[in-house]
């Protein structure tokens, strides 16, 4: 097949999208096609402000920051193979994974 996939990762953590993306690469080249990435697209920061106190005590603030990593990875020249070989990976419950074909 000469289809592009696209594969989006995206988590909270860092850590797992790394390792996510290496064992996605890892299997990928096991079966022969071509690997682009991973590419870091920019983080996405959420930043929630709280009160400290329950009625008065307006200076008095306190900061929550979210933020969620993610990774780009394309996909050429992919066979049968391939795509059997994505559908039985396992990835960590925390990565949220996206995939365009």
């Amino acid at each position: 097949m000469n289809t592009r996939i696209r594969i989006k990762l995206k988590s909270y953590d860092h850590n797992l999208v790394d390792k996510s993306a290496e064992k996605i690469v890892k299997t990928i080249k096991t079966t022969g096609a071509v690997v682009s990435g991973p590419i870091p697209l920019p983080t996405d920061k959420k930043i929630y402000t709280v009160l400290r106190s329950t009625f008065v005590h307006k200076k008095s603030r306190e900061q929550f920051e979210l933020s969620s990593y993610k990774r780009l990875l394309d996909i050429y020249s992919s066979t049968s193979q391939t795509i059997d070989a994505l559908m039985k990976l396992e990835l960590p419950s925390g990565v949220e994974v996206e995939i365009k074909v």
